[in-house]
C-alpha cells in the first residue's frame, strides 16, 4: 500500500480522484449526522425554492432540502458500486483462474459463456436482470455484479495465461503442488495490481448503471434516496427548478470522473513501476548481482527457494541413491 501512495503523490489526477471519493465515502457513512436537514421530511412550505443561504440547492417539489438528498444519496451509490463490483471480481476472478489453470473442456465452457454474457451491453443486461428479479437493493447489486464477471474473467485468464509461463509456475507444476495450490498461492498474488486498477474502474462505472436504473425506474426503491431517481424527479420539473436535476446530475458526474482519474492514476503507478523495475533489472552491479528485482522476480526467487525445500523434505525418491 505504501507503494501505491507513494506513486500517487506524483499523480495530481488520481490523488484528485481520492478526495473526492474520500468526501463521497464520509457522506455515505455520515450522511444522516452531517446533512443540515432531515432528507425525508416533507415541508409544504418550501416547495421548489431555489438556491439560497438556508438551502444551498434548493428544495424539491416535497419541500425536502436537496443538498440533504445528495448527501444522503451518496450512500446507496457507494454501496452499490463497491458491493456489485466486489462481487463480480470475486465470481470473475475465480472463473478466469480456472479457465487460465484448467485446460479442455471446463476451459471452453467456462469462456464461451462469458462471450456470451458480453454480446449484451452491461445496461441491458442489468435491466433485464433487474427486471425479471424484482426492484430491491440486492437485486440491483445482483444484476450489476453479473454484468461485471465477464470482465474480471477475461481479463484474469489473460494473466494466468502469461504467468503461468514463468518460471516459480512452472517449478510447482514440476514438483507436482496442487493446481488449486498452485492457483492460490502462486498465481493470485500477482492479480492484485491489474484487480485494483479494474476495481477502481468498475466502481464508478456501477455507479452511473445504478444512476441509469433509478432513473428509468429499475433502481433502489424509495424511502431509500438514490442520484438517479432524483434526476428523473429533477427532469419533470427542469424548467421550473432546473437546480434538482443539475445537483443530482453534477454528484453523478464527479463520483464517476472521481474513480476513472483514481483508476488512471493507479494506472500510472503500475505502469511506472514496472519501467523501473526493468531498468533495474537490466542494470547490473560490479559484483554480477542484479541492482532490483520485481515482485515476479522476487516471487520467481521464492518458488525456486521453497521447491528446494520442498525437494529435501521429501527426500530421494525410491530408486534413486
Amino acid at each position: 500500500m505504501r507503494s501505491w501512495t507513494l506513486g500517487l503523490g506524483s499523480s495530481i489526477s488520481g490523488w484528485v480522484g481520492a478526495l473526492v471519493i474520500g468526501g463521497a465515502l464520509v457522506c455515505a457513512v455520515l450522511g444522516t449526522q452531517i446533512a443540515p436537514y432531515d432528507p425525508l421530511r416533507y415541508d409544504p412550505r418550501r416547495v421548489l425554492e431555489r438556491p439560497s443561504a438556508p438551502h444551498l440547492l434548493g428544495t424539491d417539489p416535497l419541500g425536502r432540502d436537496v443538498f440533504s438528498q445528495i448527501i444522503v444519496g451518496a450512500r446507496i451509490s457507494m454501496v452499490v458500486g463497491v458491493f456489485s463490483v466486489v462481487v463480480g471480481m470475486a465470481v470473475g476472478t475465480a472463473v478466469g483462474l480456472v479457465a487460465g489453470s484448467v485446460p479442455g473442456g471446463v476451459a471452453d465452457v467456462l469462456m464461451r459463456t462469458t462471450d456470451a454474457l458480453l454480446v449484451f451491453p452491461s445496461l441491458v443486461l442489468a435491466l433485464a436482470i433487474t427486471a425479471f428479479l424484482g426492484v430491491s437493493l440486492w437485486n440491483v447489486i445482483g444484476a450489476l455484479a453479473v454484468t461485471f464477471v465477464p470482465t474480471f474473467a477475461m481479463i484474469v485468464r489473460g494473466e494466468v495465461l502469461s504467468l503461468r509461463e514463468r518460471e516459480f509456475v512452472t517449478a510447482a507444476w514440476a514438483l507436482g503442488v496442487g493446481r488449486l495450490r498452485v492457483m492460490l498461492r502462486h498465481l493470485l498474488p500477482n492479480l492484485s495490481d491489474v484487480l485494483l486498477v479494474q476495481a477502481s474502474f468498475g466502481i464508478g462505472t456501477a455507479i452511473l448503471t445504478e444512476a441509469s436504473l433509478s432513473f428509468l425506474g429499475l433502481g433502489v426503491p424509495p424511502p431509500a434516496l438514490s442520484w438517479g431517481r432524483m434526476l428523473r424527479e429533477g427532469y419533470s420539473y427542469l424548467l421550473q427548478a432546473p437546480w434538482i436535476s443539475i445537483a443530482s446530475g453534477a454528484a453523478i458526474f464527479l463520483i464517476a470522473l472521481a474513480f476513472q482519474m483514481l483508476s488512471d492514476g493507479l494506472q500510472d503507478v503500475l505502469s511506472r513501476r514496472g519501467r523501473r523495475a526493468t531498468r533495474r533489472g537490466s542494470a547490473i552491479s560490479p559484483t554480477g548481482r542484479s541492482r532490483g528485482h520485481s515482485r515476479l522476480q522476487r516471487r520467481e526467487r521464492k518458488a525456486r527457494d521453497w521447491a528446494c525445500d520442498q525437494a529435501d523434505a521429501h527426500g530421494p525418491e525410491p530408486g534413486e541413491a
